[in-house]
């Protein structure tokens, strides 16, 4: 979980950091801009909610499979 903890960290410090330099150096219109911020920033939004969702997957998994040995086990 930390790891993940640390990737989502990550990518949101990596996202902040390339939004500002590209609003710093971009020779693009405001709105062409905003634009092209905001469809980058979906994109990002949308990684990060399939990065969750498959380890939400994989956690569940994890706890159906301990689960199941649990059961087969005797007292």
């Amino acid at each position: 979980m930390r790891q993940f903890t640390s990737f989502i960290a990550g990518v949101l410090a990596g996202a902040l950091v390339g939004g500002i330099t590209a609003l710093l150096i971009a020779p693009t219109s405001g709105e062409e801009l905003r634009a092209r911020t905001r469809e980058r920033f979906n994109e990002v939004s949308d990684d990060l909610r399939e990065a969750y969702s498959a380890r939400v997957a994989q956690l569940e998994a994890e706890i159906a499979r301990l689960r199941a040995g649990k059961t087969g086990e005797t007292a």
